[in-house]
């Protein structure tokens, strides 16, 4: 009976440790700022944001401005390569490629193209290409900019993503039934795990999630399977972004920074 007793007792510790956990925030700056909607910070700390349908991109210097309504609404930007920067207008299905200036490099009508593609998801990928989740074939393929060839490389499943997100390698996204996928350049889908319910999130690696529930924010360990709640941060915010231990949060006044440490 005592040993039944002290195995409920470590269990019930170990549920309530790796629930209960905290990492509080540390406020760094603040920055007024007026913006419809934030769309992206880069690896420059460039932050980018839309305000009536233009595209600005602002920094402690400088403020750059790309402006193109014929094509409706910006649907997601793409920063991680910030020389080259990836615009996508859904309901155009097409993509808009700017500089660092936000000058436009290249526009790809993807209806245009040979294949017919209407993408549903974009990301930059490797070797000056596009990841893109084509509709009609429901499979993720790779545009090359340079010659417009388009091809095919995942066996094919629903386009059903609650978000998703890509780096140069891999095209990763976590759809309606909360399971988290990875995609690589050769096609392979690996099922990563399934993620809590949330509102907003950022895949941090392979381990490593931040995610937003009910104005609140949290850090998501796979490899300890632990959930820690981030305080003393806003608890209403429009867009949050974190790097190298640096938390932006973003409303539609102001840009707060806070330092934090992530497992």
């Amino acid at each position: 009976m005592k040993s039944f007793f002290q195995i409920v007792c470590l269990f019930l510790f170990i549920v309530f440790s790796s629930q209960g956990q905290i990492t509080k925030a540390t406020l760094l700056s603040t920055e007024s700022i007026s913006a419809n909607r934030f769309l992206a910070i880069d690896a420059l700390s460039n932050r980018y944001y839309e305000e009536n349908g233009v595209l600005y991109k602002i920094n402690t210097e400088h403020i750059w401005q790309y402006k193109n309504l014929s094509l409706g609404k910006i649907v997601k930007i793409d920063t991680q390569n910030p020389l080259k920067i990836a615009v996508f207008f859904e309901g155009f299905n097409t993509v808009v490629l700017l500089d660092n200036q936000l000058n436009e490099i290249q526009k790809i009508a993807f209806i245009e193209n040979k294949n017919s593609i209407i993408a549903s998801a974009i990301g930059i990928a490797a070797q000056n290409k596009l990841w893109i989740y084509d509709a009609i074939t429901q499979k993720i393929g790779l545009y090359n900019c340079f010659n417009e060839d388009f091809k095919l490389v995942s066996t094919s499943f629903p386009g059903n993503f609650k978000h998703y997100e890509s780096d140069f390698n891999h095209f990763q996204w976590i759809d309606t039934e909360l399971k988290w996928y990875s995609c690589n350049l050769f096609g392979e889908i690996n099922l990563i795990g399934q993620v809590p319910d949330f509102d907003k999130i950022q895949i941090i690696n392979s381990n490593l999630i931040l995610y937003s529930k009910a104005e609140k924010l949290y850090i998501l360990d796979f490899k300890s399977n632990k959930t820690q709640e981030v305080q003393n941060v806003d608890k209403s915010f429009d867009y949050f972004n974190y790097k190298d231990q640096i938390l932006s949060i973003f409303t539609n006044r102001q840009i707060k920074n806070y330092k934090i440490i992530v497992p």
